[in-house]
């Protein structure tokens, strides 16, 4: 009832949301005509023309933004890059940055989070990394867009995919995960191992990610041991309506999720849409464009399979398989001290509000077969949780750490 009940409710408003694109569009034309005639721009048409495109832009997206990434310079010129699909899984397609270069990068696989946003969320982590690196993404599928035909998607399958994502890339690469998928990541790295998987990564760096949640809980953490899993299952999952391919398949909707992820920090949040409608109403453009490039890509949102999102409640957040070191893949127990040769680098936020201080550098302790040259552990000081994978001090203090990590690893 709850996604056909906020189905109904976008369908309703959507009418509303054309009419204030179609009049910011007039309003626009008319402050243009009269900058040409030379009049002054009307107050009140700035701020009615700023009211319009804040309806404009209140509903949710459920479709990927682009990377848009056309190009990026390497060395002292510029080169193209290229889109290409290397895999294409049901549930996550693996995608590719391709750049025409004579001499190989390192070839590094980054593992996005499955919560509710799309893998564009790490553009940021991406332009980044593709000047030095060969890199792909894992491009998470919007589940409600899944057929039922597909089967479902749980922990394993997750896994499965980082593995297989892995052998398509083939021998020599790395991987970097951020967030959630730093268990599945571990995990995955420690099953290719115990099997001698010829593209078991050479280096993993593990960001902000949710390893031993028992550490300084957050109130993410806390809200997922404060209920029973049956609560999650009966409250938050939900049924994709008819009209969309997934339809029946059963999901965490991402519009539960980024309203869990505004309630923490409401406050915030309307200040911000207040200070835009502010720069919207005063012309300040470039301000505007940096607030609405942001929410452009929170607001766009996507479903996980119900099986998914309720595994990983149980498996990282309530029971902590991994840390008490009874963590499975396909109903065998996962051996982690069979990571031997992968280097191993973890990287902290000192104020992440979401994976505290601490869960993650846990790896550090799981990974006991590691030798200590084999081990790195970083905290960045002033950053919260997407500071360690986007904007200037992950430009300028974490990816240089990244960098040299993947190189000194790199055969």
């Amino acid at each position: 009832m709850i996604y056909a009940a906020y189905q109904a409710q976008t369908d309703l408003f959507d009418p509303f949301r054309t009419m204030a694109r179609m009049s910011r569009r007039l309003l626009d034309t008319a402050m243009s005509g009269t900058r040409l005639s030379g009049f002054g721009e009307s107050a009140l048409l700035r701020n009615l023309s700023a009211a319009c495109e804040m309806v404009e832009r209140s509903g949710l997206s459920h479709a990927r933004p682009a990377f848009d990434i056309e190009s990026v310079v390497v060395g002292n010129r510029e080169v193209a890059v290229v889109e290409e699909v290397a895999l294409a899984l049901p549930f996550g397609t693996l995608l590719h940055f391709a750049k025409d270069l004579d001499q190989p990068q390192p070839r590094i696989l980054v593992v996005a989070p499955l919560s509710g946003h799309f893998a564009t969320l790490l553009i940021d982590t991406v332009r980044t990394l593709l000047p030095e690196n060969d890199v792909y993404v894992t491009d998470w599928a919007n589940a409600r867009d899944v057929p039922l035909s597909a089967g479902g998607f749980g922990f394993d399958g997750y896994v499965e995919h980082v593995i297989r994502f892995l052998e398509a890339i083939g021998p020599g690469a790395h991987a970097l995960a951020v967030c959630q998928p730093c268990v599945q990541v571990l995990a995955a790295t420690a099953v290719m191992a115990q099997n001698d998987n010829p593209a078991t990564p050479l280096s993993i760096t593990l960001m902000a990610g949710p390893v031993d949640t028992r550490v300084n809980p957050t109130k993410v953490n806390e809200l997922a041991t404060s209920k029973p899993l049956d609560w999650f299952e009966q409250n938050l999952i939900a049924t994709v309506p008819p009209g969309f391919a997934g339809s029946g398949r059963r999901v965490y909707p991402g519009f539960v999720q980024v309203g869990a992820f505004l309630a923490m920090n409401m406050d915030r949040h309307v200040k911000a849409h207040v200070e835009l409608f502010e720069n919207l109403a005063m012309g300040e453009h470039e301000k505007a464009r940096t607030t609405k490039t942001f929410y452009d890509e929170y607001f766009a949102v996507l479903d996980l399979a119900a099986e998914f999102y309720l595994e990983t409640i149980r498996i990282v957040f309530q029971e902590h398989d991994l840390p008490r070191g009874v963590l499975t893949y396909q109903g065998e127990r996962i051996d982690f001290r069979a990571i031997r040769r992968t280097a191993l680098l973890t990287v902290e936020g000192e104020r992440d509000d979401i994976c505290a201080v601490g869960q993650t550098v846990a790896a550090q302790d799981i990974c006991a077969s590691l030798r200590p040259h084999l081990r790195r552990h970083h905290m960045q000081a002033g950053v919260g949780h997407y500071g360690v994978f986007s904007g200037r001090r992950w430009k300028g203090q974490v990816y240089p750490l990244v960098r040299s990590h993947i190189l000194a690893s790199d055969g």
